[in-house]
């Protein structure tokens, strides 16, 4: 191997060298960083201890303001309105009048009715003469026919001595039974008299009882208020053109109003215990206690998955409420023994807190009956076996609460 081709194959191998040594050079002489040690991030919350209590929960309704007594005056027949005397809104004293019909749509059939009646006097009058006059003749066809009779036999006696004729004791005959069938006839007359009298007599009390039919149209045919009240509705204008049953005026008492609220499932136990022992619960406008309570009459006769209908007095002015209008309520509930009073932002799906036990969250199952309210917020009322008095319950919401997780109270 001559020197040149010695040179072309050491001097690769000195730079491969070179640069491998440079290499490890700097690898050596690197800055060594030390390891991060990863640490469990810790939240920061709010406590608050807790002690068992005894407190009135209140729970929050929806009601609609609703008039047991409303009157929905309708027509009594069919004709015209002839006046309107009021306007929704109107206040009105009883016997006040609202709307009047054309009482001449009335009177026709009034006048109708009337003759019906005096047509049936009449004909019990003429029935009862002709009972008298029946009983009269009836005696005298008996006599006819006694004479008839006597007729007949003395000519039979002749006829067995030869003294009369066929043809003289056949017409007596014949008169005779002509005799018999009148009689027969004038005593079915007298007979039917109570019968056919008890058939008139019918007919008049139908006929008396359209009479009065009509005159009570009559009468209705002017709509006065029943009470003192409101005006609800008016359904007609002078002019109309209105059917049997229509209804022409809605009104409502001034002093009959009451209030329809949806009371949930949880509640109905707790209310209905109260009213066994004959305690009155008493419900007022939310955020408004001022305007009046509202005492609890009863409850709905049928219940629905969800609750039960609850109907409350208005014992207060009644001027200033309307049927149909809705309220928020806030119903006070019987005093409970043995609950906590929690923020609210505490609660986590209605049912579950989180107890503060060595600095870690510890999930309680509770059950919510209610809320009370105190001067500076709303507080829900809880109860559970796993809560004792002391217990540090976490008031601060984490969106990722769960047990275990660790915690800082406040600021430590």
């Amino acid at each position: 191997m001559t020197a040149r081709s010695k040179a072309k194959f050491v001097l690769p191998m000195l730079v491969l060298l070179l640069a491998v040594g440079v290499y490890y050079s700097l690898v050596a002489s690197k800055t060594q960083r030390e390891r991060p040690v990863l640490s469990e991030k810790v939240w920061q919350v709010e406590i608050i201890e807790v002690s068992q209590q005894t407190l009135s929960p209140t729970v929050t309704l929806y009601g609609r303001i609703e008039s047991p007594e409303q009157l929905k005056a309708a027509a009594p027949g069919g004709g015209i309105v002839d006046r309107v005397y009021v306007r929704n809104g109107a206040r009105v004293n009883k016997g006040d009048s609202l709307v009047t019909m054309d009482r001449r749509d009335f009177s026709v059939d009034l006048q109708q009715a009337r003759a019906d009646v005096r047509d049936i006097d009449s004909q019990i009058a003429e029935l009862e003469i002709r009972h008298r006059s029946n009983l009269a003749s009836l005696q005298t066809e008996r006599e006819l026919k006694t004479l008839a009779e006597a007729e007949v036999e003395r000519l039979v006696a002749l006829k067995k001595q030869n003294l009369s004729a066929d043809t003289a004791l056949n017409s007596a005959h014949s008169e005779l039974a002509r005799r018999q069938l009148a009689v027969t006839s004038r005593a079915l007359e007298v007979d039917s008299y109570p019968a056919r009298l008890q058939i008139l007599k019918a007919r008049k009390d139908r006929s008396q009882a359209q009479f009065a039919q009509a005159k009570l149209a009559m009468d209705r045919s002017e709509v006065r208020a029943p009470f003192a009240g409101i005006v609800s509705e008016v359904a007609v204008a002078a002019g109309d053109r209105v059917l049997l049953g229509q209804i022409l005026v809605s009104l409502f008492p001034l002093h009959a109003l009451e209030i329809r609220a949806h009371l949930p499932i949880s509640y109905i136990d707790s209310v209905q215990a109260a009213m066994v022992r004959k305690e009155t619960l008493y419900a007022s406008i939310a955020r408004r206690s001022d305007l009046g309570r509202f005492p609890l009459l009863r409850l709905s006769g049928e219940a629905e998955a969800t609750g039960i209908d609850a109907y409350f007095a208005i014992d207060s002015d009644a001027v200033q409420y309307r049927p149909g209008e809705l309220l928020a309520l806030t119903l006070q509930l019987p005093a409970e023994s043995g609950v906590f009073a929690l923020p609210y932002q505490a609660i986590y799906g209605n049912s579950r807190i989180y107890r503060i036990e060595e600095n870690r969250l510890q999930a309680i199952d509770v059950v919510s009956i209610g809320q009370t309210r105190t001067q500076d917020q709303v507080q829900v009322l809880i109860r559970s076996d796993a809560i004792a008095d002391g217990d540090h319950i976490a008031v601060t919401h984490l969106p990722n609460a769960v047990s275990g997780l660790k915690v800082q109270v406040g600021g430590n």
